[in-house]
């Protein structure tokens, strides 16, 4: 299979933009190669945002966050404080938070939901993405959930057992509000990973997918 490395700036190195619906939802997309970006690419900036939490979530939020930015050196976190499940009603504030980030950050990579996601605020985070940031280098993640709503990714990002065992650790011992909700696990997490990994025939066994609707080589 064809593996490409990313062009790095020749000043200052790579700036991310990370957006999540919800708390949990950048870890659980891209944390494992979030942490390889970290490890293998010079990095300048790297911009978090979550659009929904409530106070509990937020400090929850905020724990992760700066575990999986441990070793950035320069970072922007972001919890903002919508409310879960009614981000469309909120439509042009976020969208004005949106026009905030253009104005503001000339990102080389983008992190954001997936654009057949069938949560409504996964899918308004993905729009209003696309809409504001016509021109960048956007890498939509996928979320496991009760919707059945997971695709057939065209990206891989090849993860080891360290990337693996990290992202795991991290939003388990992080996200303790969340523990008891059936879907947030080791087994589900590890498994993810691993069918992803299968469908890029990855020697680590295991690895992280995402929709790539443009890319320039």
């Amino acid at each position: 299979m064809l593996t490409y490395r990313l062009s790095e700036p020749e000043k200052g190195g790579l700036t991310i933009l990370l957006l999540g619906a919800h708390c949990d939802d950048i870890e659980i997309g891209c944390g494992g190669t979030l942490l390889k970006l970290i490890r293998d690419y010079k990095i300048n900036k790297i911009i978090w945002v979550v659009f929904t939490s409530n106070k509990i979530r937020k400090q929850e939020a905020l724990t992760s966050a700066k575990k999986f930015l441990k070793h950035a050196k320069s970072t922007d976190i972001q919890i903002l404080d919508f409310k879960d499940g009614y981000l469309p009603a909120s439509w042009s504030t976020v969208k004005n938070k949106f026009e905030g980030f253009k104005e503001s950050i000339n990102p080389n990579i983008i992190f954001t939901h997936y654009r057949g996601d069938l949560h409504q605020d996964h899918r308004l985070v993905n729009e209003l993405t696309w809409n504001t940031f016509r021109n960048h280098l956007i890498y939509e993640y996928e979320i496991p959930k009760y919707d059945g709503d997971l695709g057939n990714p065209n990206c891989f990002v090849t993860l080891g057992n360290e990337e693996v065992k990290r992202k795991k650790d991290i939003i388990l011992n992080s996200f303790k509000s969340q523990r008891q909700k059936q879907w947030l696990d080791d087994t589900l997490l590890t498994s993810i990973m691993r069918i992803r990994g299968i469908g890029c025939a990855a020697e680590s066994k295991y690895a992280e997918a995402f929709y790539l609707r443009k890319m320039v080589l």
